[in-house]
Formats: C-alpha cells, structure tokens, sequence
C-alpha cells in the first residue's frame, strides 16, 4: 500500500459509442483508435457484427478477431487476452451489447438457469469479470454499444413530414457508461455525437461533431498532460506566443480556467495587439512624417 500523488501519466482511455444501427459506430470507433494510435497496426476489432469491420478496411492495416456466438462474458475476455498479447495498443469491442442479449449472453445465460431473480447472483459476477476486464486492460478501450430504435414523423425543410430514425436507450446492462472516461452517443445517421458522459471535460455540453482521428489525438494529449503547479501555468501563459497557442494552453487545462482567467485575458489582448502591430507594418500602411 502507497500513497502518492495524482495523476493522469500513462492513463488507458476508456471509450464508449452508442447508436442506432447505421448511425457510423464501426467507423467512429476506427477513426478515434486511429487517432490514438497513429499506426494502423496496432488497433484490434473484436468483432461481433458478422465481419463489419472489414467493411473499412480501406481505412488502414488494423486487424480484427470475428467473435461468434456464444456471446458470453468469457469469450469476450478471452479476445481481449489475445489482443494484449499481441501487443496491440487500442482495442475495439464491436459491439458489447451481444454480451448481454445475444446468442449465449447475460440475459440467455440468466433465463437458462431458470430466468429467477435469485438467478442473477450467478450471472451478475460474470459480467463484471467482463466490465472489470475492460477497466483493468493495458491497451486503450472503444466499445461500441446498440441502442435501441425509434422513430418519430418530423417535418423537413422543405415543409414535408419524414421519417426520422432515433436510438435510445443503450442495449448492455444499466450503468455501464459510469465506467467510462468519455461516452459518445451518435444522434442521427450523418454521424454527429455528442458526449453523454465525459470526464475529460473536453466534450461535455459542447456543439454535436463528427467524430474523427483528431478527437482522439485530443484524447491522448488529456491522457499524457503534465500536471501543471499555478505557477508553472503562469509561466506558460506568459510565454505564449500566438493566440492559437494561448487557447490550446486554456482549453487543455480546466482546472485553471478561471482562477487564472485574468492572466488569459490579459495574454490574449497583448498577443492580439502585437498581431495588429505586425499587420500594420506588412501591409505598409505607415507613412513617414
């Protein structure tokens, strides 16, 4: 037993994404691990959605498990074995949500041995062998997670009622996204998402986006911040020397934001006066007198 300071050096990302079927999970999934990544081969798709992934193949050389039925918390953790074996750094579950309702899953497993409430005291430690192997793993995590489908008759642009396809609630056992760093929901089938869940603070009540390889550029770089002393941050908002770099600086470091936010602001107005004075200069608006 030790005690020692915190902090996020070296942190295994885990990541969920939710959405109606043909929302864009696969491909978000494979966008984002890339991003972490950068390198193809080190991405692994335990894959339960009949060879899906290999739809994307066109994206880079990454390689994928075919995880067939029985769905059972123990051939997922077994799949996960075999990618941390294989050193891979990111892997993807496509999907969880077999885990618990597919063929040889939770529910199948709790309604074989008699589907009782007491039942579950044998199911329930099962499953979370599996979600505590997902916590515990040494690579970064994606899971992709169905919802189930609505829909609802909206009324177009262009004055005409249509057919809108919505996901709801989450097909895995309640409480999974808790677990999670960052849970994305996909909200329609042009792939915009939005954060349901988010530790990083990087996603949570901001604009809907598509998911892409910089999301999770952005991911590792909160993974793999130093953490900063007030006065080592003050220092860096001195030094910075472009507005760009000043918002990257504050955007990084939530914790600082507003006690320091004085500091910000007046860094901000210099660096936008300093910018006024050199397009001035460039533009050779001066005149001698």
């Amino acid at each position: 037993m030790e005690l020692k300071q915190s902090k996020r050096a070296n942190v295994k990302l885990r990541i969920g994404i939710s959405g109606a079927s043909g929302f864009g999970k696969t491909h978000s999934a494979l966008l984002l691990a890339y991003g972490i990544t950068n390198d193809w081969n080190k991405i692994a798709v335990i894959d339960t959605e009949n060879s899906s992934a290999s739809l994307y193949s066109d994206l880079g050389n990454f390689n994928v498990v075919d995880l067939q039925a029985p769905y059972s918390p123990e051939r997922y953790k077994e799949a996960i074995v075999l990618c941390e074996k294989a050193s891979m750094e990111v892997i993807i579950i496509d999907s969880i949500s077999h885990e618990w309702n597919g063929t040889g899953g939770c529910l199948q497993i709790h309604e074989q041995l008699g589907g009782r409430f007491q039942d579950w005291a044998n199911v329930t430690p099962r499953h979370q062998s599996f979600i505590d192997k997902i916590l515990q793993s040494t690579c970064h995590i994606i899971t992709t997670t169905r919802r189930k489908t609505d829909y609802s008759l909206d009324l177009g642009n262009n004055g005409r009622t249509k057919v809108v396809k919505h996901g709801t609630k989450e097909i895995t056992r309640e409480g999974f996204e808790y677990e999670l760093t960052v849970n994305f929901e996909l909200v329609n089938d042009e792939h915009l998402a939005r954060a349901s869940k988010d530790r990083t603070g990087l996603f949570m009540n901001k604009p809907e986006f598509v998911i892409t390889a910089k999301t999770g550029e952005r991911l590792l770089k909160w993974c793999n911040v130093k953490h900063l002393t007030l006065q080592e941050m003050i220092s860096k908002i001195n030094n910075s020397l472009s507005i760009s770099e000043l918002t990257e600086l504050y955007n990084d470091n939530l914790k600082y934001q507003q006690v320091l936010q004085p500091q910000f602001k007046s860094k901000k107005e210099q660096l936008e006066k300093l910018s006024n004075l050199q397009n001035f200069s460039t533009n050779g608006t001066s005149t001698n007198t």
